[in-house]
């Protein structure tokens, strides 16, 4: 299977343990971490495919899965992290802003903007709107009322933008140790 990175811009950085093949865009200011694996290689009934298209400043941490079933669309957004071993299968669409928590899934979803999904939570089949918070464990399906589910905190929100900055910065560090700078 003929591996490639198709990048917009050259200031990513993809640890060389990493595995992306298929239809994958990569926007730039991107860190991809040590064993994450990015799959856009399967076909839809018609023979299409759509891409994972990951988005400028976002980062994808060690051990990340992101996979797209039968060419369906994986979107991550601008300034968005995926956290240590978490799993995001498409069809999926995952907004700016975001924090997605170690070891959580999204399956057949839509994450909007600034949403911050803690650790071994699981998103299925459903959308959840900008701003929502998802404590640790909590399993958000097509049938959970978002009434019980809290808003994203300024503290969980700075948090979030913490952790995207500092993955960006990431990028540089690698950058400058193959001076590529």
């Amino acid at each position: 299977m003929q591996q490639r990175l198709l990048t917009q811009q050259p200031l990513s950085v993809a640890d060389p343990t990493a595995i992306i093949c298929g239809k994958v865009i990569i926007c730039e200011n991107v860190f991809v971490g040590p064993y994450a694996v990015i799959r856009a290689d399967e076909i839809n009934a018609d023979g299409d495919m759509e891409p994972i298209i990951i988005g400028a400043n976002s980062n994808i941490q060690d051990g990340v899965v992101i996979h797209s079933k039968s060419g369906a669309a994986v979107t991550i957004g601008q300034h968005t992290s995926i956290a240590h071993r978490s799993i995001v299968h498409g069809p999926c669409q995952v907004g700016d802003r975001v924090f997605i928590g170690f070891n959580s899934v999204l399956f057949n979803c839509v994450v909007e903007e600034g949403c911050v999904v803690r650790h071994n939570a699981v998103v299925d089949g459903c959308t959840l709107p900008a701003g929502f918070y998802v404590p640790s464990t909590t399993r958000i399906g097509p049938k959970t009322d978002l009434d019980t589910i809290p808003r994203v905190s300024v503290e969980a929100s700075e948090f979030s933008e913490d952790v995207a900055r500092t993955n960006v910065d990431l990028v540089k560090g690698y950058k400058k140790l193959a001076n590529e700078f």
